[in-house]
């Protein structure tokens, strides 16, 4: 159970369509969900690991199970308010908020960086192409596919400005 060591700021509104998800889910609005939440909601293009999660919540006054924390984030995953991505080089789980806009079928991409995202709606209509051969191909084979997750890796513009400026002092 999380304990709080001073006040926690208040977190922005949930969206509606957040909310019917976290009910879909049965998940409860308990100060640690609306704690996490109140991360994403704070900076919706950010994605965060465990460690900064846990680290920004200590920052805010909550005192937090890593493991609880662990457990809840992979519960906002299960009930589509989060997604979860990986590093593969720093073997560790990046979260952001899962989109629930037109533009959701989106390929995305994401700085490896700064791990910022950003969605490519103007190569949504290539990427849901893309996405029924493939399940068209999966299907010919006898398989079915739920789903298909387009992620770019890459570099952003502002951190290969950063990168420019460093390089240049």
């Amino acid at each position: 159970m999380p304990k709080t060591t001073r006040p926690i700021k208040e977190a922005p509104a949930v969206p509606a369509e957040i909310q019917q998800r976290l009910e879909r889910g049965g998940l409860r609005r308990t100060l640690a969900t609306r704690a996490v939440l109140g991360l994403f909601l704070a900076n919706p293009k950010s994605s965060l690991n465990h460690a900064q999660a846990f680290a920004s919540l200590a920052a805010r006054g909550l005192d937090i199970n890593r493991v609880t924390l662990y457990r809840l984030l992979d519960r906002l995953v299960a009930c589509s308010v989060l997604q979860r991505h990986a590093d593969d080089d720093a073997r560790t789980w990046y979260f952001c908020l899962a989109d629930t806009g037109q533009d959701s079928r989106a390929p995305r991409f994401e700085c490896d960086g700064c791990h910022s995202q950003f969605r490519l709606p103007e190569a949504g209509a290539q990427a849901a192409e893309l996405a029924r051969t493939l399940f068209q191909t999966l299907s010919g084979m006898g398989h079915q596919g739920q789903r298909l997750d387009l992620l770019l890796h890459g570099t952003c513009a502002t951190c290969l400005a950063q990168a420019g400026s460093e390089a240049g002092a």
